[in-house]
């Protein structure tokens, strides 16, 4: 064998590709392995066979360097260098090998059997009484749901379509309108009041899904909880001027 010269740097930064990973993933390699060691370390990352796997060199734009075919040889006697491309062709292994998962058997379980485990989540919930499983926080947050559904109901009665409002959601500025509508609606359940806001600061012309609650110009219009309403004397914005505005 003849003499083989290392580079100085005993390490080299490469993408390593194969014919089952196109993608690649990067890994570092010292020079001072044999290729036939580096093979057998590429086997998990490839998925191809040290046997049957054919090394090439190509630089970091795809293009052909050399062929790297002799086991013996160092990797450092080659002309592979930081950000180069090393790649396993092992016609062994299909293209589609370890990422076509039609292919894979699925593991399912029934409703019945799933409810029988102890090492599910489900089984954990159930054993420290979480979420669903936690009938005295179940009951409370029905309660409070009750609790909210009537207060909106309740508040809902003192709002009429016509009325003049101020519409104040988190999160959101403050707005002016008048009331359209109050009701059921089809999008959601729960009473909701339909706004004409004074300004295009809406979502709609009172048209949602394709049911039309109340009439006004596109992009006045909106829907909102009885609770962000409160009705009054609120004059339309536009008509709100400063007594040093003209």
């Amino acid at each position: 064998m003849a003499e083989i010269t290392v580079s100085s740097n005993p390490l080299v930064s490469v993408q390593v590709t194969s014919t089952a990973n196109p993608y690649g993933v990067e890994r570092r390699f010292e020079r001072g392995l044999t290729i036939s060691v580096l093979k057998t370390k590429l086997e998990l990352i490839t998925g191809a066979f040290a046997q049957t796997m054919k090394l090439s060199a190509f630089t970091a734009e795809n293009k052909f360097v050399c062929a790297i075919d002799n086991d013996d040889a160092l990797l450092g006697s080659y002309p592979v260098d930081d950000g180069m491309i090393i790649h396993a062709e092992d016609s062994s292994v299909r293209p589609d090998e370890y990422s076509d998962t039609s292919k894979v058997e699925k593991f399912e379980l029934s409703e019945e059997e799933y409810k029988k485990r102890q090492d599910s989540v489900r089984a954990f919930k159930e054993r420290n009484k979480l979420g669903r499983f936690n009938e005295e926080e179940m009951k409370k947050k029905e309660e409070e749901l009750k609790a909210k559904k009537q207060e909106e109901e309740e508040k809902a009665k003192n709002i009429h379509v016509g009325d003049r409002c101020q519409v104040s959601v988190p999160g959101q500025p403050t707005r002016r309108g008048a009331v359209k509508y109050v009701g059921t609606t089809d999008f959601k359940p729960g009473i909701w009041v339909g706004i004409q806001y004074d300004e295009p600061h809406g979502k709609n012309d009172g048209t949602v899904e394709g049911r039309k609650y109340f009439e006004c110009p596109p992009k006045y219009g909106g829907f909102v909880r009885p609770s962000h309403v409160e009705v009054g004397d609120f004059p339309e914005e536009s008509l709100c001027i400063d007594d040093d505005e003209m």
